[in-house]
């Protein structure tokens, strides 16, 4: 449903302030919808169409029941695409039909800007549209049972990906290297007469015998020639699945490098848009009758609680930390290397530069990097990013440790890969008998070893063969095995 008069009027105005701070946007699309189709759209992951799995249906039934019980209500919905797409719920009020205006504008302006969205499909609607269709169409063919059950196991497996690899869609593949190798080898021909070559060499015999060359060189490489996190893309390009399984993992794989950057940018991206929603309402569009509404919306959305991180929260108080240092001159090596601490806290060189710094940071960081650089000890002071537990004795939350770097260590690990294990492919044909080896980078945090045992027995059944996996478990460096749905582990070479 289009806006009503009064809406329509609201989101020109906002579009003018827009341009006044700056915000380079995508059109922006706005549809005023009921709960019920929010919460609808919502389980579709923003999408009002992904191809049929019953796990739609449980995400629908959850977002509905707690909408009806007043545990969580969606505010707003925006999509990552161009023009930009977003979802105003009817039943709110004025106000915060305006604050999530602004809200969506900001967001769209993170979209556009930032690197790790600049590959992403802005056809992404269309996309998945196009997904739905073929999976309906082997929902017809070869029954739901049957497709449900495989997409299950890719979805188990979706987040073995690359998101650091922003130009996926262009990667070569096996399939790309076997046809560009074929057209640089050269075929010794038999000796024949000029008039009898053809009959002595035919083409299809020319043709057969450059493919068991290269089949011949590929055996001798190691695959891959080094290690590979991008996993789903050597699954479709190595392993024995049928061609609808391969269409299929596809499908996963392009949906789950679609959504990467929104799990890299989390904290960021909420933060940038909390802060020009707050910009925009109490400096422009917010009347002064709405003002207490909106900060009585606005402190609700940032309340956190000790020991726990309110992405809102954390990620519009850095940027707005960022501002202030870059205003006061706060950077540089002078001031990086100077001892005094109250000199420090009150350095105010006014360069001004603060807005100047909030846009590039916009454009160029992610979250890890956001928090590995501008989360100082100043800041964590600030925010009272301390260690928290329970006193035994009291049963109150009580800090325990002030070391801002602790907490940061902590967060850092949260967020790196966003929050999943690093595993790489390192051998194709372990043991030369076909058997993927897989790597855990271990970073100081084990994985869990329940769920990485589920995960190797959906990796078996792409891959089609054994599955092993090197991790570090209590200091010691095992190897996990997964052969005909049966986990065995081995440490240090023996037998566990």
């Amino acid at each position: 449903m289009s806006l009503t008069p009064e809406l329509a009027v609201i989101h020109e105005e906002i579009k003018q302030v827009v341009k006044i701070y700056r915000l380079d946007c995508f059109e922006v699309v706005f549809e005023l919808i009921d709960a019920k189709q929010i919460n609808e759209i919502a389980a579709y992951g923003g999408f009002p169409t992904r191809y049929p799995h019953w796990k739609w249906g449980m995400a629908y039934e959850q977002l509905s029941k707690t909408y009806e019980w007043g545990y969580s209500k969606i505010y707003e919905m925006v999509i990552n695409t161009d023009p930009c797409y977003a979802y105003l719920m009817r039943a709110n009020n004025l106000v915060d039909q305006k604050t999530v205006m602004a809200h969506v504008y900001a967001h769209c302006d993170f979209f556009k800007n930032n690197f790790y969205f600049s590959r992403t499909n802005r056809k992404m609607l269309d996309q998945m549209a196009n997904h739905a269709t073929v999976v309906r169409r082997l929902i017809d063919k070869l029954g739901v049972e049957e497709v449900e059950s495989f997409i299950d196991i890719c979805l188990s497996v979706e987040n073995l990906i690359d998101v650091h690899q922003h130009d996926f869609p262009y990667r070569r593949g096996y399939s790309d290297f076997k046809s560009e190798e074929l057209k640089k080898v050269d075929v010794p021909r038999l000796k024949s007469k000029p008039y009898m070559d053809k009959y002595i060499n035919p083409a299809e015999f020319l043709e057969d015998q450059k493919k068991k060359v290269i089949e011949q060189k590929l055996e001798s490489k190691k695959i891959p020639a080094k290690p590979e996190r991008d996993i789903l893309k050597f699954i479709i390009d190595y392993a024995n699945l049928d061609d609808w399984k391969k269409d299929v993992l596809n499908i996963i794989r392009d949906e789950s490098y679609y959504f990467a950057p929104q799990t890299q940018t989390k904290i960021m991206n909420e933060g940038w848009a909390s802060y020009w929603h707050s910009k925009i309402m109490t400096q422009k569009i917010a009347k002064d009758m709405e003002i207490i509404d909106y900060a009585d919306a606005y402190s609700s959305v940032m309340a956190t609680s000790p020991g726990q991180i309110n992405p809102y929260k954390i990620g519009v108080e850095l940027f707005k930390h960022i501002e202030d240092r870059w205003n006061k001159g706060k950077f540089g090596l002078e001031y990086i290397n100077c001892d005094d601490y109250a000199k420090k806290r009150d350095w105010n060189t006014e360069t001004g530069l603060g807005r100047e710094k909030i846009f590039e940071v916009r454009s160029f960081y992610n979250d890890v990097n956001f928090i590995d650089e501008f989360l100082d000890e100043e800041f964590a002071h600030q925010q009272k990013l301390y260690e928290y537990a329970q006193d035994p004795k009291t049963g109150n939350v009580v800090i325990v440790s002030k070391d801002y770097q602790k907490v940061k260590k902590r967060l850092l690990e949260q967020l790196t890969n966003g929050g999943n294990p690093i595993i790489e492919v390192v051998d194709g044909n372990y043991k030369n008998r076909s058997q993927l080896l897989l790597v855990h980078k271990y970073l100081g945090v084990e994985i869990k070893l329940d769920y990485a045992h589920q995960v190797l027995i959906n990796l078996e059944k792409l891959w089609t063969r054994p599955i092993s996996l090197e991790t570090t478990i209590n200091g010691k460096k095992i190897i996990i095995n997964c052969e005909n749905g049966k986990i065995s582990e081995e440490v240090m070479g023996k037998s566990a």
